[in-house]
């Protein structure tokens, strides 16, 4: 059954119910960490650590062992989205404004950080803002521009696949500003946020498996004029978890893969992104405000390489 904060997504006058599906019975909303600027990316790092993104210009890491909190890599050239390849490396959507790299960068085993890709074209990226990662290695990035003043090379805000040779590719997602991208389990589906002007939507487009190619998009979640999605990740069985909505109605959204909503997670503040952690991969990890917070769910989460 859909809940009452569903229901009632476009109605801002109405209290968000507290939901009780996808969250485990007893457990409330935990916060651990409340001193950023902007928070931002989580993803989980093989140990366990949950890495995420403060915009002030840090990349944080949370350990759920100790509880403690501290700076990963400073600075982070603007850091947004994060996430880890199947075989352990840190990928950085590094965006514009002050001491912002507007590239994709790529954490190697041993610390070191290169450039994975800077641009479409021979012209450089606007800020690169939220990454995914397919079974093979791809990455798939959302180039946007919200924040910074230099001079902007690319006219058009796209998706772009990265190849492990770092051959970039701009993807026709008919996303005009996209934001959150998603990768599917099964490498199949290609899920984009699109923040544009005309249209704020959750996009569903089929994914080749083989060559990280898209075709077939298609809106399969309209958000009217109302906050759409910002970040998002995947479940292993295909449900969208998804940041949205604004004020009373901001928190995360589960969605069906064809965009049927079905439970929400209200949330303090305006949240960003997600993440799943812990053993079982059900600790939804949020960022949201300033802060990094985190509740139990009944889903699994689903990472690449899984």
């Amino acid at each position: 059954m859909l809940s009452t904060a569903l229901a009632l997504f476009l109605m801002p006058t109405v209290t968000v119910a507290v939901p009780s599906g996808v969250v485990k019975p007893g457990a409330t909303l935990e916060t651990l960490w409340s001193e950023g600027e902007f928070t931002e990316g989580g993803a989980m790092a093989a140990d366990g650590a949950i890495l995420f993104s403060d915009i002030g210009d840090r990349i944080m890491r949370f350990d759920p062992e100790t509880g403690e909190t501290t700076a990963f890599r400073d600075p982070s050239g603007r850091s947004n989205g994060l996430i880890f390849t199947p075989d352990g490396r840190l990928v950085a959507a590094e965006g514009a404004n002050t001491g912002g790299n507007r590239r994709v960068s790529i954490t190697e085993a041993d610390g070191t950080v290169r450039t994975l890709a800077d641009g479409y074209d021979g012209k450089r990226f606007n800020s690169p803002n939220d990454v995914a990662v397919d079974s093979k290695g791809r990455v798939y990035v959302s180039d946007p521009r919200y924040v910074g003043d230099e001079p902007r090379e690319l006219d058009l805000e796209s998706v772009y696949r990265i190849d492990p040779d770092g051959t970039v590719t701009r993807l026709e997602t008919t996303a005009s500003k996209p934001n959150g991208v998603v990768v599917g389990p099964d490498d199949r589906h290609l899920y984009v946020s699109d923040n544009g002007p005309e249209r704020r939507a959750l996009i569903r487009l089929d994914l080749d498996p083989e060559t990280g190619d898209v075709s077939n998009p298609r809106k399969i979640k309209d958000f009217g004029q109302g906050r759409g999605i910002d970040g998002m990740t995947i479940t292993a069985d295909g449900l969208i978890v998804a940041t949205a909505g604004a004020g009373r109605l901001g928190g995360v959204y589960i969605y069906k893969p064809d965009g049927t909503p079905i439970d929400f997670i209200p949330t303090p503040a305006n949240p960003t992104n997600v993440e799943f952690g812990g053993p079982d991969r059900s600790t939804l990890y949020i960022t949201a405000g300033v802060s990094l917070y985190r509740i139990e769910t009944t889903l699994t989460g689903y990472h690449p390489g899984d």
